[in-house]
């Protein structure tokens, strides 16, 4: 039955997207005779724990929620928080004629629409709508267009989900046994991490090259403007034919390489000095100049990576900030849907770029036909456009209302999309070569490059940003003077200049996206989950906006590598990618996919696809996972966790952080010391290993207490250094009569080097009383988490000082007290920090220290510090970073605690089951549901707002 107006005024249309914001657009464009309500995100999926499996379940299909054992059949479940809401659509499909499923046309989208037909078992014809963006128009020509479900991208989706689900809950549980508990592998997040970590080890690797060259001002001897200027800046290029060697000679250990030492000339400082005074008197002509068209097309409009790697370079967006921006942008009508690996565009947005581009640009700038981009990325899904603005006539940044990160990102897309329909740039760029003959003979030749643009064409809209901050951007120009050949030019200067080659750059989210992409491994639309996930799990961390791997990771990888290597194998991940691709294709069938994946085929030996081809063979793709986790004893647990620094020590990962060791544990030359979390890997070096070891370590004994007897120490713990006291032997630890040890935390002003036995009484024999006032009621000095305060009662006053905990008096503490309580906020304390003017806000952005540590603000958003920042190394662009993430999230909503309180109430009035009380038991259960479920809306849209549509994609990516 195909939907019809008449359905429509008879009846009523249930409308089923995933957002909450998503349904309040539509809504507002389908009018009377429909509901909308969003599912939010997934409403069903494998279960979260064995906990939340059905009871007739049991042994693997508990544990793993897929029953291997009868061709892989998944146990759904609907989720805990997602009940009510299943409820809620239910009851609205009763009252309805027709049934759209209006989920997002992608395979999370495909599925969460099955997934509702599964729940729902609707008894009314149903309708799959789709669409890539939401406008009015685009909205009701999706009701009048249905089409059927798509089973086929059902069916990779389930597969994928259970490949992951596989993957995660069987290699998770060795990184258990044999690293630390409560880590995660992933199929895609594994594979990411090892690219992160393998950076890491070229950087441990490289040994840095020093080379020196020469750099000549050159002056034509003409008055110059600014067409012909009357100098020009050349760099040494070869001397008596051999070319000078630059960073790209030299390999990762510091040596000319091999194919390039006969033709290559290796300059040192003395060297390189000995020829630049030899080449002061020097005569210098124009040897060569050779000019050639430049020509730049448009780049590509955004699809989901570009978008994201763009957000990153120019906004200073993470790639998780720059979805949840964007999701915003789509679900209220602004873009088109933003998970696409499409640089297609409509005839309808060809169109409106066309019209914008005469309108803001003139005609000059239009080619004469339409631009057509290529897709360029393999096995694209789904039939998406690229991202753009909506609508059939695109808004200018001014005309949408918008602010902050929203307004950015959303003209960062509109420029990319005009200009994708723009003429090319067009100029010239030249090369001029320089030479004169040294003093002593020698041959020199100069050369210098230029570039001018005589038509900017695109790049009057839009111009790429580059990964390299170094790297010159596609609009620069660089004019050189007019010369031609046989030229004379005088050298104005000639300066010596010493370099050295630098390891290859860290990898940012920007650039670690692009790899992912172009290795082919897993989907764009999951890597924002990804390197969100990497970085939660406390595999990689930040330091401005490099992405830097723990020494975790190193064990985590070195684990992988070693007994699931091709499970971590680039191109294994890609060919599972492609085998995926094809079951969505309908090319291959599922459960035979999955069979060969988990069990293996024929007697595990090479070549046979078994399970050892899953580990480290070069047979077939696709081995035996549940042999090579059922098998963990050639596993060493040590050894996958240590690493020689050098002089015998050796780094290990623990169960509570890294640490360097020199000599065997209980020896007496034993040494061993804690490595900082934060460290990045290519930082430790030998020296640096050393001085750690050499530092005090253990207990620090500063004598025994004259009152008690016991021993007083000092020790460094996991919160800061402390001083506490050593119970006799037999004191109970536990029970009722246990005994606590007196302990306190070394204020800010001491260190274990210098604290002594008295400063430790002091402290311990805290709180300390100050006095009483006229009431008789105590007053004591305190050292609490949030510094030092006095308390009287239940009224705490804050102390400005630490020592202030021994010396303030009475009559001090009472005038304290007689001033008003301040309420809010302290007095505001100077920064700590200045990082220079916000590129959202363009307010000053500072560090600050708060309540809960360091924050950065610009006076309207403040965001914290994650654990990798810190306040001396945190730069401008991870200050915005932090910033830009935070208002993404938008504001916190404050509701959902109210209604949580309210839990309890619920369950008392369950709890009245008296049967003289049982009808006013059920009329104030029934008052008490109405009046929690009013006040537990507010909760459920401020749940509901956070799972938008992306909820889909995160839980996908959890176990990748």
């Amino acid at each position: 039955m195909s939907p019809t107006s008449e359905t429509a005024q008879g009846g009523r249309r249930l409308v089923i997207v995933e957002s909450p914001a998503k349904a309040k657009t539509i809504k507002g464009y389908l009018g009377p005779g429909y509901v909308v309500e969003a599912s939010v995100g997934h409403i069903r999926d494998l279960p979260n724990g064995a906990a939340e499996v059905p009871e007739k379940y049991t042994g693997e299909v508990r544990r793993l929620g897929v029953d291997v054992e009868n061709d892989f059949e998944p146990i759904y479940v609907v989720n805990a928080d997602k009940k009510s809401q299943v409820k809620k659509l239910k009851d609205l499909l009763k009252d309805s004629d027709e049934l759209f499923l209006a989920t997002d046309e992608d395979r999370e989208g495909e599925a969460i629409a099955w997934h509702l037909l599964e729940v729902l078992k609707p008894k009314v014809p149903v309708h799959r709508m789709v669409f890539h963006e939401i406008t009015k128009d685009a909205i009701r020509s999706a009701v009048a267009n249905p089409r059927e479900l798509n089973k086929r991208m059902v069916d990779a989706q389930e597969t994928r989900r259970i490949l992951d689900r596989l993957y995660g809950y069987e290699v998770s549980p060795v990184l258990w046994k044999k690293v630390m508990p409560r880590l995660s592998a992933g199929r895609v997040q594994s594979v990411a991490t090892r690219l992160v970590v393998e950076r890491e080890r070229e950087r441990i690797a490289f040994r840095s090259a020093e080379y020196w060259d020469l750099t000549g001002t050159f002056a034509t001897g003409r008055a110059g403007d600014p067409s012909d200027p009357s100098s020009l800046v050349a760099r040494l290029s070869a001397v008596d034919g051999k070319r000078i060697a630059q960073g790209r000679d030299f390999d990762s250990l510091g040596q000319i390489k091999g194919g390039n030492s006969a033709n290559t000339l290796h300059l040192d400082e003395a060297n390189a000095r000995a020829l630049a005074a030899a080449l002061e008197n020097t005569s210098f002509a124009v040897r060569s100049v050779e000019s050639k068209p430049y020509r730049r097309s448009p780049y590509a409009p955004f699809r989901t990576t570009t978008m994201q790697q763009e957000a990153s370079r120019k906004l200073g967006f993470g790639a998780k900030a720059t979805m949840q921006v964007a999701q915003k942008l789509y679900e209220n009508g602004f873009i088109t849907y933003m998970r696409t690996d499409s640089t297609t565009l409509s005839d309808t947005a060809v169109s409106a770029a066309r019209a914008q581009v005469t309108q803001l640009y003139g005609s000059d700038y239009l080619p004469d036909k339409p631009r057509t981009y290529a897709g360029k990325v393999k096995n694209a899904q789904e039939a998406h456009e690229a991202i753009r603005p909506s609508g059939d006539r695109f808004r200018t940044p001014a005309e949408t209302g918008l602010t902050g990160d929203q307004f950015r990102l959303y003209e960062l897309i509109w420029k990319r999309t005009v200009a994708s329909q723009m003429k090319d740039a067009v100029g010239n760029s030249v090369t001029v070569k320089i030479g004169g003959t040294s003093s002593d003979g020698r041959d020199a030749e100069f050369s210098a490059s230029g570039k001018t643009i005589t038509f900017h064409g695109f790049l009057k809209a839009y111009v790429e940003g580059a990964d390299d901050p170094n790297a010159e951007l596609d609009d620069r120009e660089r004019r050189l003077p007019q010369v031609t050949e046989g030229d004379a030019l005088s050298a104005e200067e000639i300066s010596v200049d010493g370099h050295a080659t630098k390891p290859p750059a860290r990898y940012t989210e920007a650039s670690l996206v692009k790899e992912l992409e172009e290795r082919e491994i897993g989907r764009p639309s999951t890597y924002a989950s990804i390197i969100g996930t990497i970085l939660d799990r406390g595999y990689v961390f930040k330091k401005g906006t490099a992405l830097v791997p723990s020494f975790l990771s190193f064990a985590v990888v070195n684990l992988l590598e070693k007994h699931f290597g091709r499970l971590v194998d680039y191109d294994f991940t890609a060919k599972m990618e492609d085998d995926l691709d094809r079951i969505a294709r309908g090319e291959a069938q599922s459960v035979p996919w999955l069979k060969r994946f988990y069990f293996g085929e024929g007697d595990g030996t090479p070549g046979t696809g078994g399970a050892a081809d899953a580990g480290n063979g070069d047979g077939d793709h696709l081995g035996g996972l549940k042999e090579l986790v059922t098998d963990l004893g050639a596993i060493d647990a040590r050894e996958v966790s240590s690493f020689p620094v050098g002089n015998d020590i050796v780094l290990r990962v623990g169960r509570y952080g890294p640490y360097v060791e020199r000599g065997e544990r209980d020896s007496e030359n034993h040494q061993r010391a804690d490595v900082p979390e934060d460290l990045a890997p290519d930082e430790l070096s030998v020296e640096y290993a050393e001085e750690l070891l050499a530092k005090p370590s253990g207990d620090f004994e500063l004598g025994t207490d004259p009152t008690s007897g016991h021993q007083i120490i000092a020790k460094d713990g996991r919160y800061g250094p402390y001083v506490t006291e050593v119970l006799p032997e037999g004191t109970p630890k536990t029970g009722k009569n246990a005994v606590k040890p007196r302990t306190a935390s070394l204020f800010k002003s001491m260190s274990l080097d210098t604290v002594t036995l008295d400063d430790a009484l002091k402290l311990m024999s805290l709180p300390r009383v100050v006095g009483a006032d006229a009431e008789g009621v105590e007053i004591t000095a305190q050292n609490g988490r949030y510094g030092p305060y006095l308390k009287k009662g239940t009224d705490s006053r804050s102390l400005t000082a630490e020592e202030q905990l021994f010396t303030i008096t009475l009559e001090e503490a009472l005038e304290i007290y007689s001033q008003p309580k301040q309420r809010g906020r302290a007095a505001a304390k100077p920064p700590l920090k200045e990082l220079g003017e916000d590129p959202v806000s363009g307010k000053p952005v500072v560090v600050k220290d708060g309540r809960f540590g360091a924050y950065v603000t610009d006076g309207e958003t403040n965001a914290t510090l994650r654990a990798a920042d810190s306040v001396e190394d945190i730069t401008p662009e991870r200050g915005y970073e932090l910033l830009a993430e935070k208002r993404a999230k938008g504001p916190a909503k404050k509701t959902a605690k109210k209604a949580a309180k309210k839990a309890p109430a619920k369950k008392t009035a369950a709890k009245k089951t008296t049967t003289a009380k049982k009808t006013a038991a059920k009329k104030t259960t029934t008052a008490k549901k109405t009046t929690a479920a009013a006040k537990k809306a507010p909760a459920k849209k401020a749940t509901a707002s956070k799972a938008t549509a992306s909820t889909a994609t995160a839980s996908q990516a959890a176990d990748e």
